[in-house]
């Protein structure tokens, strides 16, 4: 079943947990966006000791600054190149008016209630940097890890800014695998994150699938698919913006990682 408003095949994303939509967003859209977050970046102060994001490990979860980005805009380098950026978040969609118009924007909404969000509720957003030579792997991971729900209803919509390939780092999905539990939770356990195994059975033996895709294309990932990223060898950029989307009938637990206290999370009104 295809929704013909938005162009996304139902069966298909059931199917493999991941729907490509090419031109999806205008490449003045994606401009927009670009030029943006430069202006962002330029009144970016690092101080003395900027907040690293690892892909390897949790290690930025010991950091306030990160503990506290839900519901701010936070600037979080590279590990091991503190002189490039490697996202910003995770309330550019609320904080930024820039980033709140493309969030709330009709057809988001309308793609939202395609996929049966029938309470969407804009939880986390993202702007992603895969600075050339530079930009980092990111490992195999559930979004729901992150952010969990009662029953699941995490979704994400993943905006490519520029071209992405294998070479500059693309997503890597593994299709179908969706379907499967949620192996990992990283929350607070008392006063600290930690990362819980809920399930140690390995992702299913599928061939992964790169997702190359050219820009303005959105990919919509459900929330208890394995993805990943391939890092940057290449000498061109590859940006992307990130929404995380709940619904408002499910449960959103207080051990979450991602609180927002005063902040109360908006649908696209």
């Amino acid at each position: 079943m295809t929704d013909v408003g938005i162009g996304i095949d139902l069966d298909a994303y059931a199917r493999d947990g991941f729907a490509v939509l090419p031109d999806f967003v205008t490449a003045a859209a994606c401009e927009a966006l670009k030029a943006r977050a430069a202006e962002l970046v330029a009144r970016f102060d690092p101080g003395g000791a900027p907040t690293a994001f690892s892909t390897r490990d949790q290690a930025h979860a010991r950091d306030r600054y990160f503990r506290e980005s839900g519901g701010a805009i936070r600037f979080f380098v590279e590990e091991g190149a503190p002189d490039r950026l490697n996202k910003i978040g995770h309330a550019l969609h609320d904080l930024d008016p820039v980033f709140d118009r493309f969030s709330r924007q009709p057809r988001l909404a309308a793609l939202a209630g395609a996929l049966g969000l029938a309470r969407p509720l804009l939880l986390q957003s993202m702007y992603l940097f895969k600075h050339p030579h530079v930009g980092a792997e990111v490992g195999w991971h559930q979004d729901a890890t992150f952010l969990r729900t009662d029953p699941p209803s995490v979704t994400g919509f993943w905006i490519a800014l520029d071209d992405a390939d294998r070479d500059n780092g693309c997503l890597v999905a593994l299709p179908g695998a969706h379907r499967g539990p949620l192996r990992q939770w990283f929350g607070y356990e008392g006063s600290e994150l930690v990362t819980r195994t809920l399930d140690p059975a390995p992702f299913p033996a599928v061939e992964p699938v790169a997702l190359e895709v050219r820009r303005g294309t959105l990919i919509v990932l459900h929330g208890l698919l394995p993805h990943a990223s391939t890092a940057n060898r290449s000498p061109r950029p590859r940006q992307a913006y990130s929404l995380h989307l709940i619904d408002g009938r499910a449960e959103y637990p207080g051990d979450n990682w991602l609180q927002r206290p005063d902040l109360p999370l908006r649908g696209f009104a």
